[in-house]
C-alpha cells in the first residue's frame, strides 16, 4: 500500500469514528509523534474519553511503565489532575521527571479500592480538571461505561491505571472494559546505556484496542521532562516495517 493510500485509509477511519461516536469530543491530545497519531482515528488521543494503561512483561507488577506514561499524557494536558490511589507508592519525583510536576496533581486517597471508581468519576464531573487518573485492579463493563459517559459529558480525560498483586488480580486485568483505547507498556532493553543515569529508558508500547483502528505496537524513548515520547535514534531513520509489510503484499 502506497503512502497516499495509507492516508486516505486514515481519514477514512477518522470520519467513520466520527460518525459512530456522534461527533462528539472534547478535542484531541496528539503524541506528536507521526507514526502514533497517524495510527489513531483523531490523530491523537480523545480527551474526553476514558484510556486504559496496563504494565506487561517481566515483574509488570512493579514496572511503573503505564503510571509514566499516563503522567507523559496528563502532563502535556492544561490544568490540575486528580490521582485516585490507595496505596501509598506513587514516587512524585518519577512524575516530575514525566512532565507532571507535583504542584499539579491533586491525590485522592481512599481506604478500599471499590472507593476509586466513585471518586473518579465525580473527579470526572469537573470541568476544569485536566485529567482524571485512577489506579485499580477491577474495572467491569458497567463500571467502566459509567465513566465514559463522565469523560464525554466534561471533556476530561480519564486515564486508568491498572494494577494488580496476584495471579488471580491479573487475569481480572484482562477482561474487557469500555475503554476507547487500551494500552500495554512494558520496559524495552535491547542495549545498555553508554554509563548508568544516560539516555532515556525505552519501552514497548502496544495498542491492544482502539476504536477505528487496529492493534499496533512501537518501540519508543520513554517520556521526557515535558511528557513528550520519541522513536529511539537508531530507529529514527528506518522505514516503517509495517508500511514495507504492506508493500510488499500489495
Amino acid at each position: 500500500m502506497q503512502a497516499g493510500q495509507q492516508d486516505r485509509l486514515a481519514d477514512l477511519r477518522r470520519r467513520i469514528a466520527r460518525l459512530e461516536g456522534g461527533g462528539r469530543h472534547a478535542g484531541i491530545l496528539p503524541f506528536g509523534m507521526p507514526s502514533l497519531d497517524s495510527h489513531l482515528p483523531y490523530g491523537g488521543l480523545e480527551r474526553g474519553a476514558l484510556h486504559e494503561f496496563v504494565d506487561y512483561g517481566a515483574a509488570a507488577e512493579f514496572a511503573g511503565c503505564a503510571t509514566l506514561f499516563a503522567a507523559g499524557i496528563a502532563a502535556r494536558l492544561e490544568g490540575s489532575v486528580l490521582w485516585c490511589l490507595n496505596r501509598r507508592d506513587l514516587f512524585a519525583p518519577g512524575l516530575a521527571a514525566a512532565g507532571l510536576h507535583p504542584d499539579r496533581v491533586v491525590y485522592a486517597e481512599t481506604f478500599r479500592e471499590r472507593d476509586i471508581l466513585a471518586v473518579v468519576e465525580e473527579g470526572l464531573r469537573e470541568k476544569g480538571l485536566a485529567a482524571v487518573i485512577g489506579e485499580v485492579t477491577r474495572l467491569g463493563l458497567t463500571a467502566s461505561r459509567r465513566l465514559q459517559l463522565a469523560a464525554e459529558g466534561s471533556g476530561v480525560a480519564a486515564l486508568m491505571i491498572r494494577r494488580w498483586w496476584t495471579v488471580a488480580e491479573k487475569d481480572l486485568v484482562a477482561l474487557p472494559t469500555a475503554a476507547v483505547t487500551r494500552w500495554r507498556i512494558a520496559p524495552f532493553a535491547s542495549q545498555a546505556p553508554p554509563a548508568p543515569g544516560l539516555g532515556r529508558a525505552l519501552w514497548h508500547v502496544e495498542l491492544v484496542r482502539c476504536r477505528g483502528a487496529e492493534p499496533r505496537s512501537w518501540i519508543l524513548e520513554a517520556c521526557d521532562a515535558k511528557g513528550r515520547l520519541a522513536l529511539p535514534a537508531g530507529l529514527a531513520d528506518r522505514p516503517d516495517p509495517a508500511q514495507n509489510r504492506h508493500a510488499t503484499t500489495s
